[in-house]
């Protein structure tokens, strides 16, 4: 074989696994991005609602004021 073949051989392969390398980054990237998109519309579902927080903080003022009150008396006797 001449200098030129084989050059030109190592050439193609060399690209060919840098271009399936480039591909595999360019579908990481766009699953990547759709993964985000996804996480975008779905995020504001997944926080606590409103009106469960405002529940949970209204019992958690109750236990605080039972406390409180234990406290008060125990400091009282």
């Amino acid at each position: 074989m001449e200098t030129q073949t084989i050059i030109n051989m190592g050439l193609g392969v060399i690209l060919t696994v840098v271009g399936w390398f480039a591909r595999q980054i360019w579908e990481t990237t766009q699953n990547l991005q759709r993964d985000l998109h996804d996480l975008e519309v779905n995020l504001p579902t997944n926080y606590v609602q409103k009106s469960d927080y405002s529940e949970t903080m209204k019992r958690i003022e109750v236990m605080f004021e039972r406390i409180f009150d234990r406290l008060d008396q125990k400091a009282d006797r």
